[in-house]
């Protein structure tokens, strides 16, 4: 385990799986400047590292990230700071490896759009989704009104940005806004588990797919499968062939899949 940020954040190894945890249960992992930039930089580090895969992003002590730390905006220190901007905004840009997020507790405000930066969202039954900054008057600069909509379709990301209301694990998965919803208090686990699945797979073809998927909102049809194609083509390269021996030699038949 490493301490970041006079220990705001840690960050730890389990193979190719990197897990971030932000560590302010005193405030429900509300995040100061420090804390956002510091996500930043232990993301950057693990986008860098080649052998880590996956990382998973959760909060200590029941609560996932209950958004801007109030007593500093409150202050005016962290006014005109965007999640989303260029100054080390954690929320900024998507990794090129996939983010799964374990989600217990509140994920609201900029904690909310921390969870749909990430690719996934393995939420316990005890999780709660919501802008809970409308009744304050805080707006959303931190990429949440881009992606949110994305993941559950504009009328419902409007409900959630103008009511602030608050979308309970079992809604959440209705909606697709989770992925999975587990036992209390098994986010972290489920989250690992599944992230080890993902770093177990052939990771070419894993991350032109997912490549594709992130970045053909910014493309017409046509253009976004003709990268889809090219961006496929290492795949086919690199590992497919053989991957498609294994399979007429027996693996994987019927469906059978781990």
């Amino acid at each position: 385990m490493i301490e970041h940020a006079n220990g705001k954040v840690l960050v730890s190894k389990d193979g190719p799986v990197t897990i971030v945890t932000i560590n302010r249960e005193e405030v429900k992992n509300a995040c100061d400047v420090e804390t956002v930039q510091t996500l930043y930089d232990v993301f950057a580090e693990f986008e860098a590292e080649e052998e880590a895969r996956v990382a998973v992003l959760t909060g200590a002590g029941g609560a996932f990230c209950a958004g801007g730390d109030l007593a500093e905006l409150a202050s005016g220190e962290a006014l005109g700071y965007c999640w989303a901007g260029t100054d080390r905004g954690a929320t900024r840009r998507r990794l090129s490896k996939p983010v799964i997020a374990a989600v217990e507790g509140h994920a609201v405000a900029a904690g909310l759009a921390l969870a749909v930066w990430c690719d996934l969202r393995v939420a316990s039954e005890t999780a709660v989704f919501g802008v809970f900054c409308r009744r304050f008057g805080g707006p959303m600069p931190n990429g949440c009104t881009v992606r949110l909509p994305r993941i559950v379709g504009e009328s419902r990301a409007l409900d959630m940005l103008m009511t602030g209301r608050g979308v309970d694990a079992t809604e959440a998965k209705a909606i697709g806004l989770a992925d999975r919803v587990v036992p209390t208090g098994q986010a972290l686990v489920a989250a690992t588990a599944l992230a080890q699945q993902l770093a177990g797979f052939p990771q070419v073809a894993m991350l032109s797919d997912r490549a594709s998927t992130i970045s053909q909102w910014d493309y017409g049809e046509e253009e976004a499968i003709d990268r889809e194609i090219a961006g496929s083509k290492a795949a086919f390269d690199d590992q497919f062939q053989t991957g498609a021996g294994r399979f007429m030699k027996g693996e994987g038949r019927h469906g059978a899949f781990e």
